[in-house]
């Protein structure tokens, strides 16, 4: 599924679709799309963005719905991403 593609359920009903997102957040989602699961750390080394700009898209991608995140189990302070569905 490419990123254009993808679509999410937001939780008032409406979708939000990956297109309508900067191209900071579109590459946040193509890295955890390809790398799985990682830390907001890990998207920044990968995707080489400021962790400014990668806070602020995950920030969008989690109110999309379209990534979901818990407490990283090895180290409390961050968290993991993923890419939902």
């Amino acid at each position: 599924m490419s990123a254009t593609d993808h679509d999410a359920e937001r939780d008032d009903g409406r979708r939000e679709s990956i297109s309508d997102l900067s191209p900071s957040a579109k590459l946040v989602y193509k890295v955890l799309e390809y790398e799985g699961a990682m830390t907001q750390e890990e998207i920044v080394a990968e995707s080489r963005l400021c962790s400014r700009t990668v806070r602020y898209a995950l920030g969008k991608l989690e109110e999309g719905g379209i990534v979901a995140s818990r407490v990283h189990l090895e180290d409390a302070r961050q968290s993991k991403y993923w890419i939902v569905g």
